[in-house]
C-alpha cells in the first residue's frame, strides 16, 4: 500500500504537507579565493592564544571513542573561576547561537510576546518562529539607540543584545538595571557575543536579578569561531532550566575537544586583550578614515562598524567590493538597515584595502 499519501479527515494529505516551512537565518556568505579581503561575518583577524595550539597537539585523540562529559564540569568550573561565579550559575554549549536557542525553548512559555530590537540580530524572530513563541520587535530611536520606553510593558521576555548588531552601540550596566526592575515578571537575555571590544559588561548583575541572562561567545574576542563555544550566566534556576532542555535535545552538547581547547583559551587573557586592544586601535582608525570620507560611522563598541553614506546606495557599493573579492554585510531589511553597510574590522592591511577600494569606486561616481 502507497505510503506516501494517506486520508485524513476525508482529504488526501501527503508527507511533503508535514515537512517545516519557516525562513532560516542567512549567515554571513563564505565565498573561497586566495586574494579574499573577508571582513563580513566579524571574525577576528588574529589567530586564538598560542596556549590553545599547545593544547590542540597535546590532546589524546583516544579519549574521542568515548562520550564526552555532558556537564562539561572541567571547562564549567574554569569559566565560573574566570568569572568569580558559582558553578550552578554557568552554562556550556556550541557557540552562544545554541546557547540563546535553548534559552529560547527554556525562558519563553508564557504565552506573551517576546521583545526585542527591530534592527538586531536577525536570528531571534527565526527562534521565535521555530518554537511558536510570540514576539514584538521595538523600533530603535532615530539615532539607533535602544530606548526604554518600547520595554515598559507586558512581555513574554526580552532579548537584547550588548553591544547591539550591526549597529556596534553598546548601553551600560545602569541602562539595564533600569531595565530588569521594570520587568521583574519575564526573563532579560543580555547578549554579549561583542563584549570585549570596549563595552561595559552587565555579567555582575546576576548575582542580583534572578531573571538575567548573560550570553557569550569565543566566537569573536576568543578568535575561536571554528571551534563553536558559547557560554551562558544566570541565577541557579535559569540555568537549571537551561540544563533540562538541553538535556531533552543532546545531553552531549560539548565536545571533549572543544572543552579542552576552549578551557586554554580561558587561561590566557592577557593575549586576548592584546588583540581587543589592537582590533579597537584599528576600529578606531577606520572609522576616522571613513568620516574623511563622507561616511556616517556609528560610534561601535564591537569588532565592527556600521556605516553609512549620503549619496552612495549601500547595496551597490556592497556588490562592486564584492567584485573586487571583498566581503562587507549589506542587509535588505529592515529598511532602516539598507542604506548602511556593516563592516568587520581586520587587519590594518585589509582595512587599507578596503579604503581605497571605496576611494577609487568613489573616484567613479565623481564624489
Amino acid at each position: 500500500m502507497p505510503t506516501e499519501n494517506i486520508k485524513r479527515n476525508g482529504a488526501s494529505r501527503s508527507w511533503r504537507d508535514n515537512l517545516i516551512d519557516i525562513e532560516p537565518y542567512v549567515a554571513g556568505e563564505q565565498k573561497r579565493s586566495p586574494r579574499l579581503v573577508k571582513l563580513n561575518t566579524n571574525e577576528s583577524p588574529f589567530p586564538p592564544s598560542p596556549l590553545v595550539s599547545k593544547a590542540i597537539e597535546g590532546f589524546d585523540a583516544e579519549i574521542l571513542a568515548r562520550y564526552p562529559d555532558p556537564n562539561a564540569k572541567g571547562l564549567v568550573r574554569t569559566i565560573a573561576g574566570r568569572e568569580g561565579l558559582p558553578e550552578e550559575m554557568v552554562f556550556v554549549g556550541n557557540g552562544s547561537d545554541e546557547v540563546i536557542a535553548f534559552a529560547f525553548k527554556a525562558f519563553f512559555n508564557s504565552g506573551l510576546p517576546v521583545l526585542f530590537p527591530d534592527l538586531t540580530y536577525s536570528f531571534y524572530p527565526v527562534w521565535c518562529r521555530l518554537h511558536g513563541i510570540p514576539y514584538e520587535q521595538v523600533p530603535l530611536n532615530s539615532d539607533f539607540r535602544i530606548g526604554q520606553e518600547g520595554y515598559a510593558r507586558g512581555n513574554g521576555g526580552i532579548v537584547i543584545p550588548n553591544p547591539n548588531a550591526p549597529t556596534g552601540i553598546a548601553e551600560g550596566a545602569e541602562f539595564f538595571g533600569r531595565l530588569l526592575r521594570a520587568n521583574t515578571d519575564s526573563v532579560v537575555i543580555v547578549d554579549e557575543a561583542y563584549y570585549g571590544f570596549g563595552a561595559e559588561t552587565i555579567l555582575p548583575l546576576t548575582r542580583k536579578y534572578d531573571n538575567l541572562f548573560v550570553a557569550r561567545t569565543l566566537s569573536k574576542a576568543g578568535s575561536l569561531a571554528g571551534l563553536r563555544l558559547g557560554m551562558g550566566f544566570g541565577s541557579p534556576p535559569l540555568i537549571a532550566a537551561l540544563n533540562a532542555v538541553k538535556d531533552s535535545f543532546n545531553s552531549y552538547t560539548v565536545g571533549s575537544f572543544t572543552q579542552c581547547a576552549g578551557a586554554a583559551a580561558l587561561s590566557d587573557q592577557a593575549y586576548y586583550d592584546d588583540a581587543a586592544a589592537k582590533i579597537i586601535g584599528t576600529r578606531e582608525r577606520f572609522t576616522a578614515a571613513m568620516r574623511g570620507l563622507g561616511f556616517s560611522v556609528l560610534d561601535s563598541s564591537a569588532n565592527f562598524v556600521f556605516v553609512t553614506h549620503p549619496q552612495l546606495g549601500a547595496m551597490e557599493l556592497y556588490e562592486w567590493l564584492k567584485a573586487r573579492d571583498i566581503l562587507v554585510r549589506w542587509f535588505a531589511s529592515p529598511a532602516k538597515a539598507s542604506s548602511h553597510l556593516r563592516i568587520t574590522i581586520g587587519l590594518d592591511s585589509e582595512m587599507d584595502a578596503l579604503l581605497a577600494a571605496i576611494e577609487e569606486y568613489m573616484q567613479g561616481k565623481e564624489i
